[in-house]
């Protein structure tokens, strides 16, 4: 039986979607109908798409209608970790689509930001709105109209997100994600904490910190901490997207190869060429956008996906609020121990029993629906399985049996960790926030301290490092939201904050920009809508304003009492002139000015 919190929320997301879900469903449904595409081409249009093939895809091609053309679209590049594994896919995948008598063909690479390497500097303002691009980008690629499905490419940040945006525009084809897989582990990430901590304070160079950082991020692989990218994978899973238990096999692992083997052959089994065709717009509805939502809760998720998710769901037409995930939080457990959440990464995770015994315990809880389509037909029970090789080396999945191989990373639904989400909504005359609590000790849930306000990460660095904030202080961080900036993530502050909470003072953040996946231990109200630079309340927030943020009552707001009488005043325009002006400012005016607010998925493509 399905939770009764998760059947209301389910079913108030389709009311308020019905309109325009329907209109999404009959464009999806008229591209259908048209048949194969390619058939409709004329000559001239095909001859320019088979020029470069072999000469047996190109006599598959022209001769024989059951064989697919498949678009490989890639998110390669060296900068990346994650991603690197990718540089051989294109030829993996069409050799195994070969074996099947089918074509594929990359039809497009996508920008890739790592945003790891951008933390902290200017270039972070292109990553929100590099999410769109990838989208924009996918769909030239599909736009050629040769395709019979897609095998996407992709791993990191906004890069999942946009790739997915872009696959359900197109939602007539089926799509199936492929990953590569975790990095080893390599130094814990509490102890990579306490070095940038130590390095804050001035305490190590930078020859020990870089020391440190390499110790963590050393080979191919996506970063093993639960931030943005892990939580994609997770998704992928959950939305039925992404082969059972393949997100977090290493990219060495002998159960890698196989696994993008049958993420190839399967695609190429559910295209409109065959009995089982299941495109995209089939598989994302509102349930398995409400199990995603509840896939982020259960985890500790990154705080991005409460913008993504949005963005996602609005390109299927379906509308989810903060208000949804709210609702969800109060009763969905949490059930993963992993960094920042707890000191474990993903690679535990994976030992303790992986997305097949989350998804299984979830579904036993009745807090996922299980009647959904998936790239596997119906049913996600299919996903409470795990990859095995056989003494033949044959691929076949298991049955996910028994209990958490270890408790303190991955917890039963009847012992959860936490027994609401990690994820809280808080509001009130500062607008509305979301507030990651997983990684928060529980004493740290309130904070009531005088507001520093700063317009860059730089001038609250600055203040830290002279002194300035020894004190109980919640630091407001504005003019940081998309028509600002393009929303950077502020995750360089963290080492900071966190150095002045572990001194004794209670410290909270606050802003209309964004915290990474991997955000620390402070508490931290952030995506704040309406932003300071679409005339947000925070714009008014002045050097010792009291602000209360109540992670129990979800409750953010200034409690000084001349307050709410400044915001009928006349304000002057926000002054950024002590901030860095970055790239994302001088290339993307026209996505600021487009960009929706957070809490609509910060959408700039005019939807």
């Amino acid at each position: 039986m399905i939770h009764s919190v998760v059947e209301s929320v389910t079913d108030k997301i389709r009311r308020r979607s019905s309109d325009t879900r329907q209109k999404y469903l009959e464009d999806m449904e008229a591209a259908s109908a048209k048949g194969t595409v390619r058939s409709a081409l004329s000559c001239t249009n095909l001859a320019h798409d088979y020029a470069s093939a072999s000469d047996d895809e190109k006599l598959i091609l022209k001769s024989s209608s059951r064989s697919a053309n498949v678009a490989i679209i890639n998110a390669y590049n060296d900068v990346l970790s994650a991603h690197a594994p990718y540089r051989h896919y294109p030829d993996l995948l069409k050799k195994f689509l070969s074996e099947k008598g089918h074509v594929a063909q990359m039809a497009g690479g996508v920008p890739a930001m790592c945003d790891g390497v951008t933390q902290g500097q200017t270039g972070m303002e292109l990553s929100l709105f590099s999410r769109d691009v990838i989208a924009m980008s996918t769909a030239v690629a599909l736009s050629h109209q040769v395709f019979d499905g897609s095998l996407m490419l992709g791993i990191c940040d906004k890069i999942v997100p946009g790739l997915v945006m872009a696959a359900l525009r197109f939602g007539h084809l089926p799509a199936v994600f492929v990953p590569s897989g975790p990095m080893h582990s390599g130094i814990s990430n509490s102890e990579k904490a306490k070095t940038r901590q130590a390095f804050a304070r001035g305490e190590i160079g930078e020859a020990e910190l870089l020391e440190s950082e390499m110790g963590s991020y050393h080979s191919e692989g996506t970063c093993t901490f639960y931030g943005t990218a892990n939580s994609n994978q997770m998704l992928m899973e959950i939305m039925g997207l992404q082969l059972p238990g393949s997100s977090f096999v290493n990219p060495d692992a002998g159960l890698r190869e196989p696994l993008t083997r049958a993420a190839a052959h399967r695609l190429a089994e559910i295209t409109a060429l065959e009995p089982g065709y299941m495109p995209m717009a089939k598989i994302v509805d509102e349930k398995v956008m409400v199990n995603a939502m509840v896939g982020l809760l259960a985890t500790g998720g990154s705080t991005n996906h409460s913008i993504h998710l949005v963005a996602i769901a609005r390109m299927a037409g379906i509308l989810i609020d903060w208000q949804d995930m709210a609702e969800l939080s109060e009763v969905v457990p949490l059930l993963t121990r992993m960094y920042p959440n707890g000191s474990a990464d993903v690679n535990a995770f994976e030992r303790a029993g992986g997305m097949p015994f989350l998804i299984r315990e979830l579904l036993d809880a009745g807090l996922l629906h299980e009647d959904v389509n998936t790239i596997l037909g119906a049913g996600l029970r299919q996903w409470c399985r795990r990859p095995v090789l056989t003494d033949e080396g044959e691929l076949e999945w298991e049955a996910m049996e028994g209990e958490s191989a270890d408790l303190s990373v991955l917890a039963p639904a009847h012992a959860p960790f936490l027994r609401e989400g990690g994820m809280k909504l808080v509001s009130g005359n500062l607008g509305r926030a979301i507030m990651k609590v997983s990684a928060v000790p529980d004493d740290r849930w309130v904070i009531d301290a005088p507001a520093r306000v700063f317009t860059d990460q730089q001038q609250v660095l600055a203040a830290y490092q002279a002194g300035e904030l020894n004190q109980d202080v919640i630091v407001v961080v504005k003019g940081q939201g998309p028509k600002a900036n393009g929303m950077p993530e502020l995750h360089q502050l963290t080492p900071a904050l966190t150095n002045l909470q572990e001194a004794g003072y209670r410290v909270a953040l606050v802003t209309d920009g964004r915290l990474s996946g991997a955000s620390g231990k402070v508490p931290a109200a952030i995506h704040l809508s309406p932003e300071a630079l679409d005339d947000g309340p925070i714009h008014a927030v002045k050097d010792g304003d009291r602000i209360l943020l109540d992670g129990h009552k979800g409750v953010l707001g200034v409690v000084d009492g001349n307050f709410e009488q400044r915001l009928k005043e006349d304000r002057a325009p926000l002054d950024v002139s002590g901030s860095q002006q970055g790239v994302g400012r001088e290339l993307f005016a026209g996505f600021r000015q487009l960009a929706g607010p957070a809490d609509q998925g910060a959408i700039s493509l005019g939807l």
